[in-house]
């Protein structure tokens, strides 16, 4: 019986201070003005940026999918056709070698257009983050 009164206690003490401090809490605080306006110009530029992110990444996994079936395609037809089987070395050569050796081209030039790209959307983004900080200090000084 002592028990119970103590837990009905305990709840009555408990109810009675998350009553108090619900009161006491205050809305929570939404920018406004130039930072709502710069909130809203990052979080649009922010999906943009996520949405052809994800466009281009499935793009170019249908393009290296296609590419590596027609490969694929092209390597079974050569073998059935010439009948050369190349050896399962680790430096095959015949039909094997000339394969590896196309691969590795065209990884290279892919990979090398793929450095290409990122220099200019490094390039882009210090651009970008250069402007947006000279107008956010130009609005700043122009405040009285």
């Amino acid at each position: 019986m002592k028990i119970n009164a103590r837990i009905a206690a305990l709840a009555a003490a408990l109810s009675l201070y998350g009553a108090a401090t619900a009161g006491a809490q205050q809305e929570e605080h939404k920018p406004g003005g130039l930072n709502k306006v710069a909130h809203d110009i990052s979080k649009t530029s922010k999906k943009a940026g996520r949405d052809i992110k994800a466009e281009t990444k499935r793009d170019a996994s249908k393009a290296h999918n296609g590419l590596t079936d027609a490969g694929n395609e092209t390597k079974t037809v050569l073998k059935k056709t010439t009948g050369i089987k190349g050896s399962q070395s680790h430096q095959p050569g015949g039909l094997n070698k000339v394969a590896r050796d196309v691969s590795h081209a065209s990884k290279k030039a892919g990979s090398e257009a793929k450095g290409d790209l990122k220099k200019v959307k490094g390039g882009a983004h210090a651009t970008t983050t250069e402007a947006g900080k000279t107008v956010k200090d130009t609005v700043l000084k122009g405040k009285p």
